[in-house]
């Protein structure tokens, strides 16, 4: 599994139009192929601090996302931000015998 987490400080004055933006998105998202999940957050201590979480089944399918109409209009969304977006990949894997733990 992978699980990408994108950090954006967005300008105040356009925090709900890109929190729109990127919540409509995100129901489409989790339709595609392989997506696990797609959930957007605000942070606790910030709130022009904002978080898109995503986990994808395969690096093939999250390719194909990244391809897609619904990442390029979230690319164009990040013109709102006040500073570069943060984007970290981790891959994520699950022991056997872990399972219930």
């Amino acid at each position: 599994m992978i699980l990408i987490i994108t950090r954006m400080k967005v300008v105040s004055e356009k925090r709900r139009e890109l929190s729109q933006a990127i919540a409509s998105l995100s129901s489409s998202i989790k339709t595609e192929k392989g997506c696990r999940r797609c959930d957007f957050c605000q942070s606790i201590d910030d709130e022009n601090r904002l978080f898109l979480l995503e986990e994808w089944d395969t690096q093939e399918n999250l390719m194909a996302h990244m391809k897609s109409e619904h990442f390029r209009v979230i690319r164009g969304a990040m013109n709102l931000l006040t500073e570069p977006y943060e984007r970290v990949f981790h891959t994520v894997f699950h022991p056997k015998g872990m399972e219930g733990i």
